[in-house]
């Protein structure tokens, strides 16, 4: 069948006119391809990862190195899907972390220091999300000698963290995942009512 512009469009599951580069906190989703099982397993509710879940855990480390403007927050490899919080910081100086247009006090980032991290270059969330799964992609599928088989959905959930409450609440979400893996709707082995 040929392309048809008419039938064959997707709709954006972004946020209409929001721009995906600016500073600020974002919660993110990404499911395997069909929500395969590939990066491990749940075992007493603590993830186990194996290989592949290891090479998506190291490439998730590794986008700092790859863009000055990223700083890593909580992060979870979940069975087939991975949950983190990318914070993206303003490249000019002194900016610090700020919230996406609500109004609301910026929330605390512990360990960080934010002000220091400086880029000539500013990418977004789209480009850093490209870009992991990509690397982890290259990686997984040397690893399993399987050029060119999609590991990741085409696309993928976003939230963008709108201050310390929300932050807060997405931080323990991510923390306690694994613990209620049973009852996960992307169990592929969880009983349907």
């Amino acid at each position: 069948m040929a392309f048809d512009p008419e039938i064959h469009h997707r709709r954006s599951i972004r946020l209409q006119h929001y721009d995906y580069a600016l500073a600020g906190a974002y919660f993110v989703t990404i499911c395997a391809q069909n929500r395969a099982c590939l990066f491990g397993a749940i075992s007493e509710g603590q993830m186990q990862a194996n290989d592949h879940g290891k090479i998506v855990h190291e490439c998730w480390e590794d986008l700092p190195n790859h863009y000055e403007n990223v700083i890593l927050d909580e992060f979870v490899a979940m069975p087939n899907h991975v949950h983190g919080i990318i914070i993206l910081t303003n490249n000019t100086v002194g900016a610090g972390f700020k919230p996406a247009l609500t109004g609301e006090p910026a929330p605390t980032i512990d360990n960080h220091d934010i002000q220091s991290r400086n880029s000539s270059r500013h990418h977004g969330l789209p480009e850093i999300i490209r870009a992991f799964k990509t690397f982890s992609s290259r990686r997984i599928n040397q690893a399993r000698s399987t050029p060119g088989i999609p590991v990741w959905q085409r696309n993928y959930y976003e939230h963008v963290i709108r201050n310390e409450d929300d932050l807060n609440k997405i931080r323990e979400y991510i923390i306690t995942n694994p613990a209620g893996w049973e009852k996960d709707e992307e169990n592929p082995d969880q009983v349907r009512a």
